[in-house]
């Protein structure tokens, strides 16, 4: 009962001192007035009661406040006898304190639907059939299985196609199918058949844990909600108590100063702020993003100068299958299926990708038998009758590798790739390299935070001062600090100080001192939360970092709308309490004409839970639809792209065989023609209406236009050469491959950031 009480107290003053007021205006017509008169002085003690027990509160935590105010207007109008107006003193705050209760009921609801749904279980795959086990005892390596209709317990790989309901984590309402090797974070529904899968982290370290401890730790900080208004209590009371001592003073009359008290008790102050403030939590946590308190959500809008962690933030923190170098006469593809069907059963970081680039490559993938990871090293296993291993480059080739493999070794250091080697039956027959790539969201980030004020940005990164270069060059940062330690991270906050408020992003456990000493800390969950979740500010649950430019424009708007309802209703004050001085306004209808100003600065601040113009573009479904067409006929082709590098590394001009590049150029007219033509005619007008300008889409025409030039000259040169190449043409067609290759690798850039971008990300 008494929890009861707690929660609906707001409510049940509302509703009593709404019937007080009306009962005594009732009796009032029927000139019962003695009736009438005890009534609202009934509720007018009710308010007395209610906004004093506000005031020692806000004593107890030692915060200045304005209930101050409605207290002594609530004992003056008792003091004057006049009653009606301490009963609509009272009817004003308990309205106030019911919205306010509602929109921060609405913020925590809003988060609180995460918590509800956080799985307990898990059923353990084991050699005599299933084990229900809590979900604490999961461990690295298990294998799961998740049945219908259920969530997935921890993050884990997919052992076959899936399809789920990710809308918990990602706000998409659609089902996402994942293929077999894919990772899935945990929070998301299983929408289709049972799956199993192979878990990569406990239960703690798991996304959806991690979110719930963030939704509790954002809770705890937001409640009780500070009053971001409260700062100009101290300025405004002692303003109020002056005027009304003053007319009492020079006119004698005691209800002139209650007349000041009542229409000064500041309801614009108390809630049209807050409510502003609240609704941009909640507006924030609908994107994704869950700002932790008022006070982290005002520092957001203010800031000018961001810096950014490069892996997991401006970089997908995840690698991928970025090129398959095989041994002189090796096979390419083969060598991907044997590798990726042992690593189905491996937890590395690395076996993930190469399972996924092979299923999406429409290899073969089986399941192996007689595995063995060896920690730090790789895994093995039997594949078809072949034994299989695929790991370091020192554990398979040792400290002497051959030639070929010492140039890979080469290559991956120069493009800051990492590595594994694939063994088939003791022979070395291929390198996988595989590379974190650039967020194809990241530039159109770096331009939103731009345009949302911030006037720098800097790239902090621990890697390579070239590969941090690369990176900035591309995403469009001001400035790149490499080869940072986190002690390196606060000393450049430190200096970025002097530009104006700080904004860190990172992702990792060495991003949190920075993340803790900036002034708002944003840390990216989307994959797991590290202790960089628990030291950020500011937490996005989606992985989309242009969601931070969006939750800056709602944070600059909840602000500004925040300031508006507090001008205008404080403003408005202001004058009725000059007027109320002179004596041009009783205390009866100095709280009537309150009434009206606060319901005014009320509405104000209630436009903050409207949706506000984010940079973010929306798409229909059926555009959605389309555009995830496109992007898995991209996905298929991008092979294809990769096979003109290899075709034209290949070329000898001792040894003129020009038929692989025959087949390329057949395959490219047969297969990534049609692709880019379809491109055309239905990519680029959806971008140019998603973006709203033709000109957003005029580099991908310009694009589509040059690869169809150079296949086209390709094939021009294959038929002058009709069998009888000579050195000179194997330099030119060499010249022209790489040419065409360079134009593939950057229309993919451009393809992903302007186009694919604008899908909602699902891994």
């Amino acid at each position: 009962m008494k929890a009861w009480l707690g929660r609906n107290l707001e409510m049940i003053v509302l509703v009593v001192s709404g019937l007080l007021l009306a009962g005594g205006a009732v009796a009032w017509w029927v000139d019962a007035d003695v009736a009438a008169r005890w009534m609202w002085i009934a509720c007018t003690v009710l308010g007395l009661v209610f906004a004093l027990a506000a005031t020692v509160q806000a004593a107890a935590q030692k915060r200045p406040t304005v209930d101050i105010i409605a207290v002594l207007a609530l004992a003056g109008s008792l003091a004057v006898d006049e009653p009606l107006a301490g009963a609509i003193i009272t009817l004003m705050l308990a309205t106030g304190q019911v919205l306010e209760a509602m929109a921060d009921a609405r913020a925590r609801r809003e988060l609180s639907l995460l918590t509800a749904r956080a799985p307990r279980t898990a059923r353990r795959i084991v050699a005599d059939g299933l084990e229900e086990i809590p979900v604490a005892d999961v461990r690295i390596g298990d294998r799961l299985l998740v049945r219908p209709g259920e969530v997935v317990p921890v993050d884990g790989r997919l052992s076959d196609d899936a399809t789920f309901d990710e809308s918990a984590l990602t706000g998409e309402p659609l089902p996402v199918g994942r293929p077999a090797g894919e990772d899935v974070r945990s929070g998301v529904v299983n929408v289709g058949g049972p799956v199993e899968i192979l878990t990569t982290t406990t239960s703690e370290s798991s996304t959806y844990a991690a979110l719930v401890r963030l939704v509790e730790e954002a809770q705890g900080i937001s409640a009780p909600f500070v009053r971001s208004a409260d700062r100009w209590a101290v300025a405004f009371v002692p303003l109020t108590l002056v005027l009304a001592g003053a007319a009492w003073a020079v006119s004698g009359d005691p209800v002139r100063a209650v007349a000041v008290l009542v229409v000064a008790t500041p309801c614009p102050l108390l809630l049209a702020a807050p409510i502003a403030i609240v609704s941009g939590l909640s507006r924030a946590a609908r994107l994704g993003v869950v700002v932790k308190g008022g006070g982290a959500l005002e520092q957001l809008a203010q800031g000018r100068v961001v810096l950014v962690d490069k892996t997991g933030t401006l970089t997908r923190g995840r690698p991928e299958l970025a090129d398959v170098i095989t041994a002189p006469d090796g096979d390419g593809e083969e060598a991907l299926r044997l590798a990726a069907s042992v690593d189905q059963l491996s937890a590395h970081v690395l076996a993930g990708p190469i399972v996924e680039a092979a299923r999406e490559r429409g290899l073969d993938v089986v399941m192996p038998t007689d595995v063995q990871e060896v920690h730090g090293q790789g895994v093995e296993g039997m594949v078809g009758g072949h034994r299989v291993r695929v790991g370091r480059m020192t554990w398979i080739a040792g400290h002497t590798p051959p030639r070929w493999i010492r140039r890979v070794r080469k290559r991956a250091d120069l493009d800051g790739s990492a590595s594994s080697l694939v063994e088939v039956d003791g022979e070395v027959v291929a390198a996988l390299l595989l590379r974190d790539p650039i967020r194809p969201d990241a530039p159109r980030m770096v331009r939103a935070l731009r345009r949302a004020g911030v006037t720098r940005v800097v790239l902090a990164t621990g890697d390579r001062a070239d590969v941090g270069a690369a990176v900035g060059r591309i995403v469009g940062v001001d400035q790149v600090l490499a080869d940072c330690t986190p002690e390196d991270k606060l000393e450049a906050l430190g200096r970025e100080r002097g530009h104006g408020a700080t904004i860190m992003v990172g992702d990792g456990i060495n991003d949190a001192p920075a993340l803790a000493a900036a002034d708002v800390g944003v840390a990216l969950a989307a994959r797991g939360a590290t202790a960089s979740s628990e030291a950020a500010d500011v937490v996005l649950t989606v992985d989309r970092i242009d969601a931070l430019a969006d939750a800056m424009a709602v944070a600059a708007r909840s602000r500004r709308i925040a300031f508006q309802a507090v001008a205008v209703g404080m403003g408005l004050s202001l004058v009725a309490m000059v007027a109320a001085a002179l004596g041009y306004l009783a205390p009866t209808v100095g709280a009537a004409l309150q009434e009206v100003i606060d319901l005014l600065a009320i509405g104000i601040a209630l436009r903050a839970v409207l949706p506000g113009r984010l940079h973010s573009v929306a798409l229909s479904e059926e555009d959605k639809e389309t555009l995830a067409a496109l992007r898995e006929e991209h996905d298929s082709v991008s092979p294809l792209v990769e096979r003109v590098a290899s075709v034209a590394d290949a070329l000898d001009a001792h040894d003129p065989d020009v038929s692989e590049a025959i087949a390329l150029v057949d395959a490219l007219e047969t297969d990534l023609l049609p692709h880019e033509r379809a491109d055309e005619e239905r990519l680029v007008p959806l971008v140019a209406r998603a973006r709203g300008t033709d000109e957003a889409v005029m580099a991908l025409s310009r694009t589509h236009a040059e690869i169809e030039h150079q296949v086209g000259r390709l094939r021009r040169l294959l038929d002058s050469i009709d069998g009888d190449a000579e050195p000179d043409d194997i330099v030119e067609l060499r010249r022209m491959l790489y040419a065409l290759y360079g134009v593939l690798r950057l229309h993919n850039a451009q393809e992903d950031e302007d186009a694919f971008s604008l899908l909602p990300a699902h891994g």
